[in-house]
């Protein structure tokens, strides 16, 4: 029986959005806005460019007839859309993969303001510069514990019939990703291993997939995602406390 609450769960990143305002979390907020921001022009730069060489390559197969090549406006329209998800979910992977030392501070400094703790940055950056291979190491497992699930439901989804079914649970899957994916960061601030966490998330596993389900979408928003990222560490951080924080234990 699934356990948690489905609707607290997706009040968390509202929370977070709230918290990202805080004085005392602010400088940490900024710092991987404006590395998003480089990273998310970046990707943008290189996809438009992959855009209009799929646009030309498309153009290019079409016979040389009038009717077919004022078709391009739907190329233009099925292109755009592929690269939107690719720049969503590209910008997420390597924005997390980048940012993740500042997101483990972050949320260290996120879990104090909501414990009544002193909020104190004057080791910041020592800390994070000690605690970027940890965090590049957990980014890697994340992947590496993502990327088989997905091409299975890859495979799954060229099924026919089948796909309808795999649709929903690539989009449950996501949902269940994003909870990981932030919540992660709280955890391996209190050392619970990634197995562990999912354990932990399995425990409160509606609660999870509420958390996730607005995270999944906001980040499929351009601009959107260059804050999304924050507030989601911040929210996540928030669930940590609340719906995990009694069996805050190293496993």
């Amino acid at each position: 029986m699934l356990k948690g609450n489905f609707f607290r769960g997706l009040g968390y990143l509202g929370e977070g959005f709230r918290l990202i305002r805080q004085p005392g979390l602010r400088l940490f907020v900024v710092i991987p806005l404006v590395i998003n921001i480089l990273l998310f022009g970046l990707l943008f730069y290189f996809l438009a460019e992959l855009f209009t060489a799929m646009i030309a390559a498309a153009m290019s197969w079409l016979p040389d007839w009038a009717w077919l090549q004022s078709l391009d406006w739907l190329f233009w329209i099925l292109y755009g859309v592929v690269i939107l998800l690719m720049l969503a979910y590209g910008f997420v992977i390597l924005a997390n993969l980048i940012g993740s030392p500042f997101y483990g501070y972050l949320a260290e400094l996120t879990e104090k303001h909501l414990t009544g703790q002193v909020v104190s940055t004057d080791d910041g950056w020592s800390q994070i510069i000690r605690d970027i291979p940890r965090s590049l190491w957990r980014e890697v497992q994340k992947i590496l514990y993502y990327l088989p699930r997905a091409i299975g439901l890859f495979i799954i989804g060229v099924i026919p019939v089948v796909n309808l079914v795999a649709a929903v649970l690539w989009f449950v899957f996501n949902c269940w990703m994003m909870s990981l994916q932030y919540v992660d960061y709280p955890a391996d601030n209190h050392r619970v291993s990634f197995p562990a966490l999912r354990r932990l998330l399995g425990d409160t596993r509606l609660s999870a997939l509420g958390f996730g389900l607005p995270v999944a979408l906001a980040a499929m928003v351009p601009v959107l995602n260059l804050v999304v990222v924050p507030a989601a560490v911040c929210g996540a951080t928030a669930y940590w406390v609340r719906e995990n924080g009694p069996t805050n234990t190293d496993v």
